[in-house]
């Protein structure tokens, strides 16, 4: 039983909170260059590259720098402001008794300084928009882990989809060779008078639409190589392909109940989901604390001073003291914020309880959906052993005149299609192996480590058109951070 099937422990929610996933995970995989396209570099390009995963990280970082921002409110506020001005003040009117300084024209010059300094002592308000930051903060971490697994679930699947189309092009191919010499056969025996001429029309007939299938299985797989490019930004001309001594069996522990609870605990969109209740319930806290007191202690100074005729000196003050204030009444907005967020609450309440559900019908479809394949995968083997020896018995009988052509045509092609169908059934069972480690939230490059083991050194070599623009992929230079 390979690494990949071993029991799977479920992983606490706090290390979803303080590991970030894939970095690590990549620096111990790839701690020398690879060489060939296999799996694991496939992924590690998708991890670098992809413009999905690198903008969920940022956000990540955002949503972190908010919560700085919000706890900064909570922290002493300490602002300065000065002034420096020039008057002119004309003065038409005369005291009749001389005083200094009083009467004609008089020019200006101040300048002032403030400086002030607060302390939240009690600020239910701010307090409950850092639990906030937090909550957010939470789901943002979930999310950026179903982004990370999401992705490497899409680069498997575009991989195992591209080996899926060369092995049904490669049945299709020897399909087509196989009903093309049976048409040469056909025509040699038509022009010796073995046969008739609707014969040799009907292996035409079945060569045309072999050949027709071949060129969209060709094309297909053309389409299935350039898959990868959006997801990694490269373009490959050959990858590692999978080998016929890849294990078939069920994920251990078998035991559908065991991955459904498993999954409960560790899907990322599940725990997202979650702490989006927990978002909303601090956006109530919210709300409510708009209705609460705040105390703040301040302490200020200023100074001032000026050129004016008559005076002398300056002026300053300081003050230290405590600042209450508390609203009364606002019209009705409090209350019904209170109320809009309530309804939003019992919403993501919905919203969660949604998402088990699905995440629990995901997981059981999965788990079934691998025992079929498990079984398939046999009984598609045996079929090509017993199409293999219906087409033997057809070709016999044929040369011996108790079967026509038609037999023989359709005896091939069902010996194809049972080729082209065992192929098809072993990706499916591995995409729906790693969907259920996925749903259960245990996807990590790990288990695409294991996954990689079941490679061999044969490739799949296909040469991509021409692209004088370049990939199709590049948008221009990467964007920079400004400041």
């Amino acid at each position: 039983m390979p690494r990949f099937s071993a029991h799977t422990q479920p992983l606490p929610r706090c290390r979803w909170l303080k590991r970030a996933l894939l970095p690590t995970l990549v620096a111990a995989v790839w701690g020398a260059p690879a060489w060939s396209a296999d799996l694991l570099t496939i992924t590690q390009d998708a991890i670098n590259n992809n413009a999905a995963l690198s903008s969920a990280r940022l956000v990540t970082r955002s949503t972190e720098a908010a919560r700085n921002a919000a706890e900064g409110a909570l922290k002493p506020q300490v602002s300065v402001s000065g002034s420096l001005s020039h008057s002119r003040q004309y003065e038409s009117q005369a005291s009749r008794v001389p005083t200094a300084g009083v009467g004609g024209d008089d020019n200006v010059n101040s300048v002032g300084l403030s400086l002030e300094a607060t302390q939240a002592l009690f600020d239910a308000l701010k307090r409950r928009q850092v639990e906030q930051a937090d909550r957010q903060i939470d789901q943002q971490l979930f999310q950026l882990a179903a982004t990370e697994q999401q992705l490497l679930i899409d680069v498997a699947s575009a991989y195992f989809e591209i080996l899926r189309a060369y092995e049904l092009l490669d049945a299709r191919r020897a399909q087509e060779r196989a009903i093309g010499r049976q048409l040469e056969q056909a025509r040699e025996q038509f022009e010796v008078g073995l046969i008739a001429i609707t014969e040799v029309e009907e292996a035409k007939a079945a060569f045309d639409q072999a050949r027709a299938v071949r060129i969209a299985a060709d094309s297909d797989l053309q389409v299935r190589f350039e898959a990868l490019e959006r997801l990694t930004g490269q373009r490959y001309e050959s990858i590692d392909i999978l080998t016929d001594a890849m294990p078939v069996a069920l994920p251990t522990p078998e035991d559908r109940n065991y991955w459904v609870e498993l999954a409960m605990e560790n899907n990322p969109l599940v725990l997202a989901s979650e702490a989006g209740v927990a978002l909303r319930r601090s956006s109530l806290e919210i709300a409510k604390a708009q209705e609460s007191p705040t105390l703040n202690a301040f302490a200020n100074y200023n100074y001032s001073d000026n050129d004016r005729s008559g005076a002398s000196g300056y002026n300053s003050a300081s003050e230290v003291g405590l600042r209450v204030s508390m609203p009364l009444y606002t019209g009705g907005t409090t209350e019904a914020t209170i109320q809009e967020n309530t309804f939003l609450l019992e919403s993501s309440q919905y919203d969660f309880e949604d998402q088990r559900r699905e995440t629990v019908q995901q997981v059981r479809s999965r788990y079934t959906q691998l025992s079929n394949n498990v079984s398939t995968i046999e009984a598609r083997q045996q079929a090509i052993v017993s199409n293999q020896s219906a087409l033997d018995a057809t070709r016999a009988g044929y040369e011996v005149g108790t079967r026509n052509i038609v037999d023989v045509l359709n005896a091939e092609q069902s010996l194809y299609n049972a080729i082209a169908d065992h192929a098809s059934a072993r990706y499916d069972y591995v995409i729906n192996l790693l969907i259920l480690r996925q749903q259960a939230g245990t996807l990590d490059v790990a288990a695409l480590e294991d996954v990689n083991e079941w490679l061999g050194e044969e490739k799949v070599e296909f040469t991509l058109p021409e692209d004088n623009l370049g990939s199709v992929t590049n948008i221009g230079e990467r964007p920079r951070r400004n400041g």
